[in-house]
């Protein structure tokens, strides 16, 4: 898999508040940087946008981090963020986490449901919606 198929990149500065004891950034703020992607995957999907409306919208299940290389403050992390797969209601996004000298720090796997709030169900996907996430 190239950089190139990942179509959708942000990157965070690195706070000095998210060093711990070693002087590199925890581990829990790599799970913070890969939420920020994934909250930027359902803005420009119009999944955000959906939920606002009809409170209908993904609903995080299951969550996975492999740390590669430490990063460091000061600095900042680059994650760039692809779809993985889209099943009936759920689908899965790619994560790379890279530092400033493009160095691969963490991979990461996030899985999420279509989920209905109104009624607690999960609702398939449309066809509407997998066009637009099959662009990322």
């Amino acid at each position: 898999m190239q950089d190139s198929d990942f179509k959708l990149s942000l990157t965070l500065r690195i706070d000095w508040s998210e060093m711990d004891t070693y002087m590199h950034v925890n581990n829990v703020n790599f799970m913070k940087y890969m939420q920020s992607a994934r909250v930027q995957f359902w803005e420009v999907t119009g999944l955000s946008q959906l939920y606002e409306e009809t409170k209908k919208g993904p609903m995080l299940v299951s969550t996975k981090c492999d740390f590669k290389h430490p990063l460091f403050f000061p600095g900042n992390v680059i994650i760039k963020t692809k779809v993985e797969f889209i099943k009936h209601s759920s689908f899965g996004l790619y994560h790379r986490l890279y530092n400033d000298e493009g160095i691969l720090c963490a991979k990461g796997h996030d899985v999420a449901v279509c989920f209905d709030f109104n009624i607690d169900k999960t609702f398939k996907i449309t066809k509407e919606i997998r066009q637009i996430m099959e662009k990322y």
